[in-house]
């Protein structure tokens, strides 16, 4: 057994894992794992393969790879460019979530039916009037004209003070629209409240630490679609949780009065995080990195 098997038996033991455990986190196979530990590479597939093995043992069981890979340089193979096989990195990215698209979908309908709404109320209140006063304004010329057919006194017309009435009502009607018109768009409006935010605000190495903004909610639930080790911190560095999780298993914080929570991640890509029913998606590659560290903060509302 090389001293570089030694020391990741050590550490593996060290975690509680058995090879079955490591397996079951890794996916690679037991019977390279325990090449891995006796420093038998003959059975492995490749010089790259027996690399990446050991980086993904030494991930899985707490130790930094490139540390591992300094200390122990004579008992690793050193890789060729012709050992490499083709691979293809999947986009760890993913577009911007449902939810926040159907928001942006849902305002410029909002707008427009708002547009609809108070064309149809000026509409309505300003035909009558109109008519109103155009009727009024006949009556006024008919009342005026003379008759001198019937009568040799020429009648004088009423009073003007009468006219200036009319026009001031008139004024006054159409500033009230105008006023009736604006309130109803103030209060047909509806108040648009920020939508939860979850963004990338570091990252370095296995370690990657998200914001969360626009919530004063703060529950973290994980749950597992195969074997993982799970580690939950709070901001004080208080353990709240710290085991194995299996297929189908499933755990809920509360973290709303704290407001932090640092993740270590056995297995990622059997882990999965959602923050108030939204999943966080690696921004490191699950499949490239096996052990990963979360770390959430909370910023402060605006």
């Amino acid at each position: 057994m090389t001293e570089l098997g030694t020391r990741l038996r050590e550490a593996r033991e060290a975690n509680g894992y058995s090879l079955d455990d490591l397996q079951n986190m890794t996916k690679i196979q037991k019977r390279y794992l325990m090449g891995i530990e006796e420093g038998n590479y003959d059975m492995m597939p490749g010089k790259f393969y027996v690399r990446a093995f050991i980086k993904q043992y030494a991930e899985a069981v707490g130790l930094d790879p490139e540390q591992i890979f300094e200390e122990y340089p004579n008992d690793i193979p050193v890789t060729n460019a012709s050992d490499l096989p083709e691979l293809s990195r999947v986009q760890s990215r993913k577009p911007v979530s449902e939810s926040s698209s159907k928001v942006l979908n849902i305002i410029p309908k909002i707008l427009v039916a708002l547009f609809v709404i108070g064309a149809v109320f000026v509409v309505w209140y300003l035909l009558p009037n109109q008519f109103g006063n155009n009727n009024a304004g006949t009556g006024n010329d008919q009342e005026e004209s003379v008759d001198y057919s019937e009568s040799d006194e020429v009648q004088q017309p009423e009073d003007e003070d009468e006219e200036t009435d009319e026009s001031t009502d008139s004024g006054e009607s159409s500033e009230e629209a105008a006023d009736s018109e604006e309130d109803a768009e103030d209060a047909e409006e509806p108040a648009e409240e920020p939508s939860q935010e979850i963004t990338v605000a570091n990252v370095s190495g296995k370690e990657t630490t998200y914001d969360l903004k626009n919530t004063e909610d703060f529950n973290l639930d994980i749950s597992a679609s195969g074997d993982t080790w799970i580690g939950v911190y709070n901001s004080k560095d208080e353990q709240l949780f710290s085991q194995m999780m299996k297929e189908g298993d499933t755990q809920t914080f509360d973290l709303s009065e704290d407001g932090e929570a640092f993740i270590i991640v056995g297995n990622a890509p059997a882990a999965t995080i959602k923050v108030n029913d939204e999943q966080i998606n690696y921004e490191v590659s699950a499949t490239e990195v096996v052990r990963q560290d979360i770390i959430i903060r909370r910023s402060a509302q605006e």
